[in-house]
């Protein structure tokens, strides 16, 4: 008994740390290459566009990086047909019979689009990377589920919104969100523009939990210590530069905090590399005004990253962490007296 139940917290323990790091022995240069040489392909083949970007790769990992870098590179997010999706979905949400002709409805525009314009929202990405893996005879699944962004009203989170992969590779699931790797709106037009952030390539699924949140809670990869949904609602606000710089963040917790005057604050996070020191900063907006300033106290030993900051006046803050002029967090505090 005592060498089964060894073996099953082993077992997870694997299962949580399934991770970009599993593989640093793998140079996915190649991979990359081929999937930035089939540019523009299209998709009225799947089987073979599966086989063109797979067949001369010799590892499962290199194969799913082959795909999962053309779908990155290649198809494009449609932001106007996602909120007319989200803005149907809300007000049918408490009509199953209209909410189900909708969701039939939209299907169909949505893989025309795909197909003809390679251009397409979450559902669209995971699915071609499904398909592609599938045909690469690689297990690959698509997880349904919430997503949070600095956009998100989450008192109104009432349905999914948001899709991405897990994928199989070596006995063990890893994670990945093709959508928000794949580029950002221009913050002038609004319109999607192609740029590719690697830090969506299996991260730490405690990081990942932070603002994707499945329907189905095996998909967290998370066996002990999985966050609830109340949790989830909860947390700070990560941008997407964080899975860049994070392996993993451990306070604050929360989006809301209140704190009293003269209190100290302690942030505290898991780095992927070592940051240059001078260029991590807060920009601190109290509603009139936005400051950028320094925490009182930074300390940084074996990954950690440990800051310290300290309110000097009451009122309600909007605190904005910088790593090296990136944008990684945001939290709110109300400082009392």
């Amino acid at each position: 008994m005592k060498l089964k139940a060894t073996l099953f917290f082993l077992l997870v323990a694997l299962q949580c740390n399934a991770q970009s790091s599993d593989f640093n022995s793998i140079s996915f240069k190649k991979a990359d290459s081929i999937a930035l040489s089939y540019k523009n392909e299209r998709l009225t083949n799947l089987p073979e566009l599966s086989y063109k970007l797979t067949s001369h790769l010799t590892t499962d990992a290199e194969r799913f990086r082959a795909i999962y870098r053309w779908v990155c590179g290649n198809i494009s997010n449609d932001y106007r047909l996602y909120f007319k999706n989200h803005r149907k979905r809300q007000r049918f949400q408490n009509d199953s019979l209209k909410l189900k002709a909708w969701n039939d409805e939209f299907k169909k525009v949505l893989f025309k689009k795909l197909l003809k314009k390679n251009t397409t929202i979450c559902t669209g990405y995971a699915y071609l990377v499904k398909e592609l893996c599938n045909l690469a005879h690689l297990d690959c699944e698509i997880v349904q589920g919430y997503g949070r962004t600095s956009m998100t009203t989450t008192e109104t989170l009432t349905l999914p919104n948001h899709t991405w992969n897990a994928v199989k590779l070596d006995g063990k699931w890893y994670l990945s969100d093709a959508t928000w790797a794949s580029g950002i709106p221009n913050p002038e037009t609004n319109r999607f523009e192609f740029h590719y952030n690697n830090g969506f390539f299996f991260p730490n699924p405690e990081l990942f939990a932070i603002n994707h949140y499945p329907v189905d809670k095996k998909w967290l990869l998370l066996d002990r210590n999985a966050p609830t949904f109340e949790t989830f609602l909860e947390n700070p606000i990560l941008y997407n530069e964080a899975y860049l710089y994070l392996e993993s963040h451990t306070s604050p917790k929360k989006l809301h905090n209140s704190v009293r005057k003269n209190e100290t604050v302690f942030f505290e996070y898991q780095l992927l590399s070592s940051p240059e020191l001078e260029q991590i900063y807060f920009l601190i907006d109290s509603g009139s005004s936005t400051v950028k300033t320094k925490p009182t106290v930074v300390k940084f030993q074996n990954q950690i990253l440990s800051l310290e900051y300290t309110f000097k006046r009451t009122g309600f803050y909007d605190v904005h962490f910088y790593i090296e002029d990136n944008l990684i967090a945001t939290y709110v505090f109300e400082v009392k007296k």
